[in-house]
């Protein structure tokens, strides 16, 4: 019998890839965290396709798909993600990064470029996929659809924790700012905008810690 296809979806900082690395692993289901590719591809066009002024220069990176190779490999039980074969875990979380990820993503190009390679890693089943757009585009026909959701205050908090637990310089109001931004975004944007699906299980999880939301999430997967 094939394993389950599950998509969890959601705001930044509601712990969605965390949460579905321990899921996926109780239930032997292999996890992919979507956000880490479009990082992947915000790393490679901050490195090789900026203009004079810094900004990034899309018409350059969209030409450039074919030097961009991002694979996750497995290090000691835990998938990395490799950028043209350089560990670029860490690199992909710093604050330049998450500053222009959003723009990055908006782009019908790159989410083209992206959105094949999720789809074949999901149709053997068994494949935990989280990001903002999974159940609504990427994996319509997931057997089972989560939506986390959590406060702004809370999710700042959380946020600006991650950054200083990576030993990245941080500032709260900033981080603040940035999801402010970034939730704005990524809801508005043309190409498939972060949204709830209609037949996902919504999980606010403003009052929950980790250990709280895994067994909520786990309770309604029970049965497979």
């Amino acid at each position: 019998m094939k394993k389950p296809v599950i998509a969890i979806d959601g705001y930044s900082s509601t712990g969605k890839s965390s949460i579905s690395k321990v899921i996926a692993e109780k239930l032997g289901l292999i996890h992919l965290d979507t956000g880490a590719l479009y990082r992947g591809v915000t790393l490679f066009a901050l490195q090789n396709c900026t203009n004079e002024d810094g900004t990034l220069d899309f018409e350059k990176l969209f030409s450039s798909f074919g030097d961009i190779q991002l694979e996750f490999k497995n290090d000691h039980g835990e998938l990395v993600l490799y950028l043209n074969d350089t560990d670029i875990s860490k690199q992909i979380r710093s604050n330049k990064v998450s500053d222009n990820v959003s723009l990055v993503a908006k782009q019908k190009e790159v989410r083209d470029f992206l959105l094949q390679a999720q789809r074949s890693l999901a149709e053997k089943g068994g494949i935990m996929m989280d990001g903002r757009d999974i159940g609504t585009v990427v994996l319509p026909n997931a057997d089972f659809k989560f939506f986390l959701t959590a406060s702004i205050d809370e999710r700042t908090k959380r946020r600006y924790a991650e950054l200083l637990s990576l030993g990245i310089d941080a500032d709260e109001q900033q981080v603040k700012q940035n999801l402010i931004i970034r939730d704005k975004i990524d809801s508005e944007r043309e190409i498939a905008p972060l949204k709830q699906a209609e037949d996902a299980i919504v999980i606010d999880n403003t009052t929950l810690n980790k250990k709280e939301t895994i067994e909520l999430i786990l309770s309604y997967l029970k049965n497979i």
